[in-house]
């Protein structure tokens, strides 16, 4: 099938592209095909944000989202920050020792408690009714190059068994062509990653990093909820050298998001994030808020979070790179939607311009990287560009501090970098620490079994399995006798486990059908040896009001 734009991934920079060529096109009366693929099983079905939602690129997408009846309707109304010191105690810091970033009440734009999963429905209903053609439950698997060129995508055969061969039903794969692909996978996209590697987008950058978002969703008592009330925190129970921080928002319904962000460069092989979340929340000023309610959601995504340092070019022949899955998150406000969706506000206006001039495709979209230069999101990501190596270098309360400064200065601090990628940083099972994590209590703690059972996660069981080992033999050769095989652990959803083989002898199994599609596995593994592809479409999490 051939259209003149096509999109992979329906999230905030995806679909705002689409939506955006679209009225573009209507404006100027010329005709346009623009299609989305999504490899969720419906729009917003893979979406995983905190999220406290800035609506500034929202704003010149749609000025009357409002009336258009967009789901923003709990303005934020209260910050608070913590600095968790042990299990009991915290300090709650004055407001005038928060960084300016991490304000979400006050100025000039008013902030909302949002679900990104139900902002991201929202904006589909509106790029269908402007005329773009959403396809959900399709996977996108190749990149289709020709003579250095990107031309479109492959999406993937459905119906195929585990030993490779069709089944009843089967259904081959389609080329969906295009004068220009945006790629919109979100963070670690798997054909980004090799878009960034055969390009060579990242040459002079340094190495993207990441951290692992784990997210809950609460009904709590009435008594309890304050709508717009917004915490964020840091410290225990990450030690010292293990950088990240927590969440909780209080939503609509009566009901409250808690979740925990740590950074993927963390050193100790036997710490678990999913446990160190759970744990977590036994913490007073977190058990305050969720004593007496039900988790009703759970889920995992990784994140990109290098910034500007980090950030790849974003143009090739034929295409762009856009959102996360270049790495347009704004850490410093622990922010992306804005940023993802004004990228792809961009994006299409620089495709647009091209092809109203007759453009045919295959060239290299230099316009976006000026319009992109000159706009309000990468000013934004240069002004932070210290923001997580800073923290990276001179851990949590350090960098705070030195980020803290460097707003107060206007940004004439020298710009801080981190060079090591995030894989690299485990040190061996042996010169750490093992960590006994407490038993959960059914209350406010939980086990990843009935955890990604609240995540509606499902894979048909029988295709071949989408995480791929370059050497089959070197989890147990290796990562087990060095790091304790740490897959077990960094995995959020029990996807991996070393368990006894028939002989008594260790044997690294993958139960791929609990996969939430967070890539943590494709980022973290310490020999880079696990590979995440895209399943057969409509695999993965179906989040609810996530």
């Amino acid at each position: 099938m051939d259209f003149d734009v096509v999109i992979v991934g329906a999230g905030p920079s995806g679909l705002s592209a689409a939506s955006r060529l679209m009225q573009q096109a209507n404006e100027a009366g010329q005709e346009l095909t623009v299609c989305v693929v999504e490899k969720g099983s419906e729009v917003g079905a893979h979406i995983l944000s905190g999220a406290v939602f800035e609506p500034r690129a929202l704003n010149e997408l749609f000025p009357d989202w409002e009336e258009r009846g967009a789901p923003l309707t709990t303005p934020a109304t209260r910050d608070e920050l913590y600095l968790l010191k042990d299990a009991e105690k915290a300090q709650k810091l004055p407001n005038a020792l928060v960084p300016k970033t991490m304000h979400n009440t006050g100025g000039d734009i008013t902030r909302y408690v949002i679900s990104a999963g139900n902002l991201c429905r929202w904006l589909g209903e509106q790029a269908e009714a402007l005329g773009v053609e959403i396809f959900p439950g399709f996977a996108a698997q190749e990149v289709i190059v020709e003579d250095g060129v990107v031309k479109g995508i492959l999406v993937g055969d459905m119906g195929v068994g585990a030993d490779g061969q069709p089944k009843d039903g089967h259904m081959p794969g389609m080329e969906l062509r295009a004068k220009y692909t945006l790629f919109a996978e979100g963070a670690r996209g798997h054909l980004g990653k090799r878009l960034i590697r055969d390009f060579e987008l990242d040459a002079g950058k340094d190495p993207q990093h990441y951290g692992i978002g784990l997210k809950e969703l609460w009904d709590i008592p009435a008594e309890q909820h304050e709508p717009g009330l917004v915490l964020h925190g840091s410290g225990w129970p990450l030690d010292k050298q293990t950088h990240g921080g927590w969440f909780l928002y209080h939503a609509e319904n009566q009901q409250v998001v808690v979740g925990l962000i740590m950074d993927l460069s963390y050193q100790n092989p036997w710490l678990s994030p999913f446990d160190e979340f759970q744990r977590m929340k036994h913490h007073p000023v977190l058990k305050a808020h969720l004593e007496g309610g039900k988790r009703v959601a759970y889920g995992a995504r990784a994140l990109t979070k290098g910034g500007l340092n980090c950030l790849p070019k974003m143009t090739f022949p034929g295409g762009l790179l856009i959102g996360c899955d270049a790495g347009t998150l704004n850490f410093a406000k622990i922010k992306g939607l804005h940023t993802a969706m004004k990228s792809g506000l961009v994006a299409a206006e620089a495709v647009f311009e091209a092809l109203k001039q007759g453009d045919e495709g295959g060239g290299e979209l230099t316009t976006f990287t000026e319009k992109w230069e000159a706009s309000w999101a990468y000013e934004e990501l240069k002004a932070s560009a210290s923001f997580g190596p800073a923290i990276h270098k001179y851990g949590t309360v350090g960098g705070g501090a030195y980020n803290f400064l460097d707003q107060l200065l206007g940004g004439k601090l020298p710009n801080v970098h981190d060079t090591t990628p995030d894989h690299a940083t485990l040190k061996p099972a042996a010169e750490c620490e093992k960590i006994d994590y407490p038993k959960p209590d059914g209350k406010l703690s939980f086990d990843k079994p009935s955890s990604v059972f609240l995540s509606n996660t499902n894979h048909e069981e029988d295709q071949p399995c989408h995480l791929k080992l370059a050497d089959p033999e070197l989890p147990i050769r290796d990562n087990l006798p060095t790091y304790a095989e740490p897959a077990s652990r960094y995995c959020p959803a029990g996807v991996y486990e070393v368990v006894e083989a028939d002989d008594g002898t260790p044997r690294f199994q993958i139960n791929f059908q609990n996969c939430v599609h967070c890539k943590t596995c494709d980022i973290k593994d310490p020999a880079q040896n696990i590979t995440w592809v895209a399943p057969e479409g409509g695999g993965g999490p179906n989040y609810p009001n996530m």
